[in-house]
């Protein structure tokens, strides 16, 4: 899938980590470093129950909007419980907050003994591991943990892609199958077919068809109420959502915008360019500043919430928008998802997928826990396809029915419910994982969610025929390259970002562009592209 005042947040965090502080163990009792044989020896091999007595731990953990206010209390966890031995409180941190509170944990020393779906960055994993604060896990995998093994082994992306350039793997991931395409998309851009219908207006192809459309929905009044209500076209996660799928039709993104959203390869060579700066990256903006300045994007683009975008969509109000699903999330049918847009100079890319690593540190173990190896074969449970059929289906016959042809659906309540809840908010009575980032492995025949719904796979299909064909998965920085990337380089992408929205908004001017470009160019871009170049050399095994 899919967020006050400075002593309100300070007393919010102090809250948090007393509540954190009180369930970590002390540093010398974890198992990270090999001391653990006594918690090793209550580890079975293979099977359930995990454990031969009972373990209890406690971890930080992300919570979404669309989930309860304790993981423990639905069915998939209160039965895991049962089954494997290990008893896991889960103290919940609102996504909203969760970056702020877990840096506070992480400097304070106050964390308990693992981070589940918890967004740990790559530069926390690489220096935490090396700080022996994240267990290294190559070995306890290697030993415990037979399913991600296997993934490792299938899919040799995945494992560079978790390796921290100091050998180490300090994470479980949330990891998409590669053949799953609408589940790397995640949010594509649906469009109104019944307002298309009512306007005799077929699927836009290219960028110009697109902006007639939207620009039809604005002065047509389509959902016939006599106002001029209509929003043309929002989305989730702000402006960039919509910036990054355009730029596709102008050939930028080649390399999957999501995870690159700077980096990419020079058409027709194998040079890496910082594409923002581009020539013609300077169209893609305009064009974002025609839609926007005409009306045609949300006016509340760059501050909307998820809650207030599906109100949008509820009360019929939107013509096109970067969401999971109308029907699953917003309760609205009459959608298709659109592929890529076809530019203005022939380019038609798809880009706006993402690695199929969506969270690298989706579960770490922390120096505190005292059960690395039983921690280890927990998780690892959800890699394989028995503990991740309960953990997105749930149980056979209780939440979910099994086809003649072999299908699994779940049951009438949850994805036809009476009371008219959506199928995340219905599923979210028995499960933790709409609206999450969790530790576990995503394929299409047993993840239920939207992804997975006919006009789901539809819109894959679209997207399919202009598809990148070269998707790079995240690249991992040493750590005196991530410190320029955290100082340097985050002062440039901070700066771009900026400039970039006040361009789309009008309060910039384009007539200033080769400035800003020189100005950026000052900060750094050589010394931002050679980073990326030796981790890209690092990467593709030319080290």
């Amino acid at each position: 899938m899919k967020a006050n005042k400075m002593t309100a947040l300070t007393m919010s965090a102090v809250l948090t980590l007393g509540v954190l502080s009180g369930c970590a163990g002390s540093k010398e009792s974890g198992g990270a470093s090999g001391g653990a044989g006594q918690s090793a020896s209550n580890v079975n091999p293979t099977g359930m129950p995990i454990v031969k007595e009972p373990v209890k731990l406690k971890f930080f953990t992300g919570k979404s909007p669309q989930t309860g206010n304790k993981f423990e209390d639905t069915l998939v966890w209160k039965e895991y419980a049962k089954q494997s031995g290990i008893d896991v409180e889960f103290q919940l941190v609102p996504f909203e907050s969760l970056t702020e509170k877990r840096n506070l944990a992480l400097a304070g020393g106050d964390y308990p003994d693992a981070f589940y779906s918890a967004r740990v960055p790559v530069a926390d994993l690489m220096k935490y591991g090396s700080q022996g604060v994240f267990v290294r896990l190559n070995d306890l995998i290697d030993k415990h943990a037979p399913n991600l093994k296997k993934l490792l082994e299938k899919y040799p992306d995945l494992k560079k892609g978790l390796t921290m350039p100091d050998g180490g793997i300090y994470s479980f991931p949330s990891f998409y199958s590669p053949e799953f395409l609408p589940m790397l998309i995640g949010t594509p851009l649906w469009i109104n077919k019944t307002w298309l219908d009512k306007l005799n207006m077929k699927e836009p192809e290219t960028t110009e068809e697109f902006y007639a459309y939207l620009k039809a929905v604005k002065e047509s009044d389509p959902n016939g109420n006599g106002q001029k209500d209509e929003v043309p076209l929002s989305g989730m996660f702000g402006i960039q959502t919509i910036q990054r799928y355009i730029g596709g039709a102008w050939g930028f993104g080649n390399r999957g915008a999501v995870a690159h959203p700077y980096v990419d390869v020079e058409p027709g060579s194998d040079k890496l360019r910082f594409y923002r700066l581009d020539p013609k990256y300077k169209e893609v903006l305009q064009y974002m500043n025609k839609l926007y300045t005409e009306g045609l994007i949300d006016k509340e683009i760059f501050t909307l919430k998820d809650t207030a975008l599906y109100a949008k969509g509820e009360k019929g109000l939107l013509g096109a928008a970067f969401v999971p699903h109308p029907q699953a999330v917003m309760n609205q049918k009459g959608y298709v998802g659109l592929g890529a847009l076809k530019g203005p100079h022939g380019d038609q890319l798809f880009v706006s997928v993402k690695n199929p690593i969506a969270w690298p540190g989706a579960f770490v173990i922390t120096d505190k826990n005292k059960n690395p190896e039983a921690t280890v074969r927990w998780i690892d449970h959800f890699y394989g396809d028995e503990g991740a059929t309960f953990y997105f289906m749930g149980q056979k016959d209780v939440t979910y029915i099994q086809t003649p042809d072999g299908k699994l659906e779940y049951v009438d309540d949850i994805k036809k419910n009476p009371n008219g809840l959506t199928l995340d908010q219905a599923a979210a009575r028995h499960f933790t994982w709409p609206g999450g980032s969790y530790p576990g492995y995503v394929q299409e025949k047993y993840f239920k969610g939207s992804e997975s719904l006919p006009e789901s796979i539809e819109a894959g299909k679209k997207a399919s025929r202009h598809l990148i064909k070269d998707m790079w998965y995240s690249f991992n920085f040493t750590e005196e390259e991530t410190a320029f990337m955290n100082s340097k380089g985050a002062d440039i992408q901070k700066l771009i970002t900026e400039t970039e929205a006040n361009l789309i908004n009008g309060t910039a001017s384009f007539d200033d562009w080769d400035k800003y470009v020189a100005t950026v160019q000052k900060m750094g871009v050589d010394q931002y592209l050679n980073i990326y170049r030796a981790a890209y050399e690092r990467y593709s095994g030319g080290k």
